[in-house]
């Protein structure tokens, strides 16, 4: 009782210096004001590990004191790069395929390349998001860029299509694992009124697809650089894919030291928690603090008066116990467990529709002529449109999610019920327009669940096993796109029955939304 006590007295004061002290503007205090439940960690009343429980409450409170400064803003600018080069992998893998499959003579598996990027993201995202509970979100975080960045450039100087999956592979492997860490290092430094911003993160990955969009429209397009057909496609006349994967490693490669040189990522306060390094964590915020003239009364001797963290780690971090602590730590009660369990489930719903509405719509719409007359410029202009509608989606999604009526469930159940609508009214379209117009409407209003369940996972996971229960939630989506390449090959895919098992997988996500057990509005992530 004296520790929860000391708890609470200290939650008050802090409260009490972030009105007083840091200057915050009237639209913070607004947002302090509405968050009733500001003082509420999220998972602070599950029955975990009480020393952590209380120390948490007290790094919340800490962070919370010192508010959001220009840190916070880097922050948001270089992990969001990771969300662009997740859905530039993606994109470069589709797009450049094709020619490469006519360059090495057609010869291997057409859809190799797709399956070999999402074989490498589950890899990246289980591989990095394990690592990163037991090694730290800094290395990780830093490490995986650069990986995609090398071997996406290697990859446009591949000899054969064997060597080109390998390389896709491995950029898949980079990306896959960056994308768990972008989400994790960033909520682990946001003051809790500004949570809202791990959802508007999601807007880089529109930026990511529009860039990648114009840098393949720029290669893919001029005869000199590609190859009308298989029966005359040398590699000096078909250069164009290649030099698409020069500049976007360079583009990514250009990122990954931005990250080094201009922020100087400590590893996060909420994963030293759980290390316990108390003194590092304190040193760690006080440097920030420090650097923005912002208050921040947190000391050493209040977090060793909360006890020692035990449920956080095993006693042998490098040996196979350890990840056995951090799956189970996922169950840790019934709650958690069904969220965890509901979490997975949503990713693996997202993980099937998404790619298999994009793998069957080219073939649908040709079969109803919706191509008809549609030159190359216009196809490459109706791309990129869809490509930049995409960015705004998380943007609405931020603004709703911050709403007390709705938070973050049923911002995720109405932007899978309106994507669901217009998947189904996509079984009208017959006409270039219309298949543009639906095309911009479906990303935009797909982004608003995604780019929310993209911040939901590692809000509600318990933070010493958030990089592993958000890297499997992650490898469950990679693990249905590998399913939905091998199903296009095989399936008939001119008919409107998978359009319409896609908008019904969108019923069932806005389901989960609605059913899943913790609220993260008004509430900060444990």
């Amino acid at each position: 009782m004296a520790t929860r006590d000391v708890t609470i007295d200290d939650g008050r004061k802090d409260s009490g210096l972030l009105e007083r002290d840091v200057g915050v503007g009237e639209d913070d205090r607004a947002s302090n004001e509405s968050l009733t439940g500001s003082a509420e960690d999220i998972l602070a009343l599950q029955d975990l590990d009480p020393a952590l429980n209380a120390k948490m409450h007290l790094v919340n409170n800490a962070i919370d004191e010192i508010g959001w400064t220009n840190y916070h803003w880097k922050l948001f600018a270089l992990n969001g790069f990771g969300y662009a080069v997740d859905s530039l992998v993606l994109l470069l893998q589709s797009n450049i395929a094709g020619p490469a499959f006519r360059e090495f003579g057609e010869v291997g598996y057409a859809n190799a390349q797709t399956i070999a990027t999402y074989v490498g993201m589950l890899l990246g995202a289980l591989f990095w998001g394990m690592s990163a509970d037991i090694i730290g979100r800094r290395w990780a975080f830093n490490i995986s860029l650069f990986i995609s960045a090398i071997a996406t450039i290697v990859s446009g100087a591949a000899p054969n299509w064997a060597s080109l999956g390998f390389f896709v592979a491995m950029t898949g492997f980079g990306a896959g694992g960056n994308l768990i860490l972008d989400t994790t290092v960033f909520l682990e430094y946001l003051p809790s009124n500004k949570q809202w911003a791990l959802t508007f993160l999601a807007c880089w990955w529109g930026i990511g697809q529009a860039v990648t969009g114009f840098i393949c429209w720029g290669f893919l397009v001029p005869p000199q650089w590609n190859c009308a057909s298989v029966d005359n496609c040398p590699r000096d006349s078909n250069n164009g894919w290649r030099y698409v994967m020069y500049t976007s490693g360079a583009l990514v490669f250009i990122m990954s030291i931005l990250r080094i040189t201009i922020v100087h990522l400590q590893e996060t306060p909420k994963y030293r928690l759980g290390t316990g390094e108390d003194a590092e964590l304190v040193k760690t915020l006080y440097s920030i603090a420090k650097k923005y003239n912002r208050p921040c009364s947190l000391t050493v001797e209040k977090l060793e008066a909360c006890g020692t963290v035990r449920s956080a780690h095993s006693e042998n971090r490098y040996y196979l116990q350890e990840s056995v602590v951090h799956l189970s730590g996922l169950f840790a009660t019934k709650k958690i467990g069904i969220s965890t369990g509901l979490i997975w489930l949503s990713w693996t719903l997202i993980g099937l529709a998404y790619p298999l509405f994009y793998v069957f719509l080219n073939s649908y719409l040709a079969s109803r002529g919706a191509y008809d007359g549609v030159g190359t410029f216009d196809t490459w202009r109706n791309y990129t449109l869809t490509n930049i509608s995409g960015i705004f989606g998380p943007i609405l999604a931020a603004w709703m999610c911050n709403l007390k009526i709705l938070g973050r469930r049923y911002t995720m159940a109405i932007g899978a019920l309106v994507t669901m609508a217009f998947f189904f009214a996509y079984t009208v379209v017959s006409t270039p327009t219309q298949d543009v117009g639906f095309s911009c409407a479906i990303a935009f209003c797909l982004n608003i669940y995604y780019g929310t369940l993209y911040a939901y996972t590692p809000e509600v996971l318990p933070s010493a096993h958030r990089a592993t229960g958000n890297g499997i939630a992650v490898g469950c989506n990679r693990i249905m796109g590998i399913i939905s390449a091998v199903v296009s090959s095989t399936a008939n895919t001119a008919t409107v029955v998978p359009v319409y098992i896609c908008a019904a997988l969108f019923l069932a996500m806005a389901g989960v939304s609605v059913i899943f057990p913790f609220e993260p509005y008004g509430r900060r992530s444990s």
